[in-house]
């Protein structure tokens, strides 16, 4: 434990406790001095709050390495300085959303003021917003960036903000390195043009979120199938988030007419009181929404994450009990629904795609092959996938994609994850099922039994503070170092080195080089280990948090529908190997 203050955080306290800082804030320091609370000292000003690739993240409070006034004032202007740089002489524009966090709706118009003191015009949402519309209205607007202020699924202590270029999607390379060293050279809370200039800001809402609507609208396969059910039962909770502006209109949109809101979670608040995380990932975020859909007798269960870009699903299995897909499934569902819907409609020409990150199942890839649509691989993070969309623009018409982490993306007018399209469609396959005497799970055991029954797991980490960060990154030095030679009795065959953009044949002994430059690839702290029998892991730091995720993936064929329980079971039982075999705790 952190008993002493080292001379790098000392220094970062005196210059604020002597800096233009309002009084509050030194208060707050000195309050931290006096309580002798070393170690939340040091966690609060032993760096500079990073601004990563697509942003920031961080506990909101007082302190360098804080999310507060200071550091999203130093992150704006520097980001401020770079946009009027990109664009010279053009008239620029900026659009602004904001979730149901903590201080969510004060760092927004934070920003906007800066935006605005620094001459350039602001598009502010009058109210929360999904983040997937702010990448619409950057689009729909002709603006030339954009900023959510978020922290998606995070803890509550947690806000942050990401960034957005012109094209609706997270900035990628160069913009981001360039944006670093932008907002790096704002050393003093001095830099920063707080007062902003109201004549510059103007409030949106109705005329962005109506073309939002129709849009989603747009991705119907299956309008026949929408209104013979539309009376499907369905369960939705924003878990207190923004999904609830637009996840309920634009079901009624597309004509579901039974759709029952979670009550208990439908007014947003930041302190998401009736969950410890509001993350649909996991099963508790999920069960007041499960629990009235088992009283309801629902065909499909929903909720979307505090900024609705991400969203999780459950159906009924042949049980009758109800099961929570995971992202992977759902991911591979809504692409094998819209594969076979373009095949049906004769919409394949071979100039179709699909894109995903190469922690997503490569059941997708699979299943692109067997219908002759190509599926691009990238880094995780949809600024990646959405990279893969610009690239292509007018080159291949994009299907859909998805991450394993419940974002999934259906048509391009949206360039991020988008839960509030992602909810209409599973709605829809759902109905599509139940209008051929199906469950959606009689959808995903039917999706196994022609391509092979693809099982995934993910171990999450959390380590916080300075002795987290370092614990992880000797993590990652280790395996790099000793690499396993097994993994659950089945020799490893090949690995995949992101950060040296290397790729090991171990059968062989040859590497190659990774394609740097390549549509969403570059170096980054990423390792893949693949075994001969198709087992996969691989192990991904966080770059916002004291976090590193290991994604598990093994395979088996299914033989029918009947063996589907015998076959999860023995998929489960392999995973657990692997991560104990691993140590991955």
């Amino acid at each position: 434990m952190t008993t002493t203050l080292d001379s790098p955080t000392q220094q970062r306290i005196d210059q604020w406790l002597g800096g233009n800082y309002d009084a509050d804030t030194k208060e707050a320091i000195q309050h931290l001095i006096d309580s002798g609370n070393i170690t939340e000292l040091t966690d609060s000003f032993y760096r500079d709050l990073e601004f990563g690739t697509g942003g920031l993240r961080g506990v909101v409070g007082v302190g360098s390495n804080r999310m507060n006034r200071y550091t999203v004032g130093a992150a704006t202007q520097g980001l401020s300085n770079y946009i009027n740089a990109a664009f010279p002489g053009e008239d620029i524009s900026v659009a602004i959303a904001h979730d149901s966090r903590r201080m969510s709706p004060e760092f927004a118009r934070l920003v906007a003021d800066i935006f605005s003191a620094n001459g350039i015009k602001v598009y502010l949402f009058s109210a929360l917003r999904p983040t997937p519309e702010l990448s619409f209205a950057i689009r729909q607007l002709g603006c030339q960036s954009g900023i959510v202020v978020t922290a998606s699924h995070n803890p509550p202590e947690y806000n942050g903000y990401k960034v957005y270029w012109n094209d609706g999607a997270q900035v990628v390379a160069p913009h981001d390195k360039a944006i670093i060293a932008e907002v790096s050279k704002i050393t003093s809370v001095d830099d920063i043009r707080f007062e902003g200039v109201p004549e510059k800001i103007h409030l949106i809402d109705e005329e962005i979120d109506a073309p939002y609507i129709e849009r989603i609208k747009s991705n119907a396969v299956n309008p026949d199938v929408i209104k013979r059910q539309a009376n499907l039962n369905i369960v939705y909770t924003p878990i207190h988030g923004t999904g609830i502006t637009l996840v309920p209109r634009a079901l009624d949109a597309l004509g579901f007419t039974n759709v029952h809101i979670v009550e208990g979670q439908a007014t947003p608040d930041g302190n998401f009181p009736t969950v410890k995380s509001p993350n649909p990932e996991e099963r508790p975020a999920m069960q007041m929404a499960l629990d009235l859909a088992q009283s309801l007798n629902a065909d499909l269960v929903m909720a979307t994450d505090p900024d609705a870009d991400r969203v999780g699903a459950g159906a009924r299995n042949h049980h009758g009990e109800f099961e929570l897909l995971n992202g992977n499934q759902m991911a591979s569902l809504i692409i094998y629904y819209l594969l076979n819907a373009w095949k049906d409609a004769g919409k394949l020409t071979g100039k179709e795609f699909v894109a995903k990150t190469i922690v997503t199942t490569d059941l997708i890839d699979r299943m692109c092959e067997r219908y002759g649509v190509t599926c691009y691989n990238t880094l995780t993070g949809f600024k990646y996938i959405a990279e893969v969309i610009r690239e292509l623009e007018g080159k291949e018409q994009f299907i859909g994609g998805g991450e394993e982490s419940y974002g999934y993306l259906i048509g391009d007018f949206v360039r991020d994850k988008d839960a509030v399209a992602s909810c209409t469609m599973i709605a829809e396959l759902t109905a599509y099922a139940k209008d051929n005497g199906q469950s959606l799970f009689d959808m995903l055991m039917a999706m196994y039994q022609e391509n092979g029954f693809y099982y995934e797991a993910l171990v999450s980490l959390t380590k916080k503070g300075k002795e987290g960060a370092e614990a992880i990154q000797q993590m990652m030095a280790d395996f790099r170092a000793n690499p396993p030679k097994e993994i659950a009795g089945s020799p490893v065959v090949r690995i995949d080195d992101y950060k040296a953009l290397t790729r090991t044949d171990l059968g062989n002994n040859l590497t190659v080089p990774i394609e740097a430059g390549k549509m969403g690839i570059e170096s980054s702290n990423v390792l893949q280990f693949f075994t001969a029998d198709g087992t996969k892991v691989s192990a991904r730091p966080s770059g916002t948090e004291p976090k590193i995720k290991f994604y598990v993936s093994v395979r088996e064929p299914l033989e029918s529908k009947d063996a589907f329980d015998a076959t999860y079971a023995q998929l489960k039982e392999k995973v657990q190997r692997v991560i104990d075999e691993l140590q991955l705790k």
